[in-house]
């Protein structure tokens, strides 16, 4: 759900609204996560300061039969955040939550678990895949019941 606000600006000819994208890089290996925004200046948001970072994000798309994948390219002008990915042995979770600069408070649309995968990094930018995990794919039921697990049944 999405606040009137959002919808009467999104579709508006002409707006004064500044919207922002709010990313929360989060791994066990990090102290405290990574939190950027797509700004000049920094952010405060629900008590969580944004560090204004220049990046580009193709948001989530939403295809039939898949789950949603976004995209990301972080500049590497600091190598703060190349340096951390380098050092994590396993993916890192990414949250996304899209404001507007007037209510910073108020998160108009949120993805809050995408797994972080295919990083590559060089001199001028870090890029990644933004994915779900697939659970579509999983068997369900998880378990079987099979008479190595469960001799009483048979």
């Amino acid at each position: 759900m999405v606040s009137a606000t959002f919808t009467s600006s999104a579709f508006a000819q002409e707006t004064t609204d500044v919207w922002l994208v709010l990313l929360s890089i989060d791994h066990a290996t990090l102290d405290e996560p990574i939190r950027v925004v797509n700004n000049t200046e920094s952010v405060t948001s629900n008590g969580e300061t944004f560090v204004g970072f220049p990046f580009e994000i193709t948001l989530p798309d939403n295809k039939d039969g898949a789950p949603p994948r976004a995209q990301l390219a972080i500049d590497n002008v600091s190598r703060e955040i190349a340096q951390a990915l380098r050092t994590m042995t396993s993916a890192a979770t990414v949250q996304i939550q899209v404001i507007r600069a007037a209510a910073p408070d108020t998160v108009e649309i949120e993805w809050p678990y995408f797994t972080l995968r295919n990083v590559k990094w060089d001199a001028a930018k870090v890029t990644g895949d933004l994915t779900f995990e697939d659970f579509v794919t999983e068997p369900y039921p998880a378990g079987k019941f099979v008479p190595a697990y469960f001799p009483g049944l048979y």
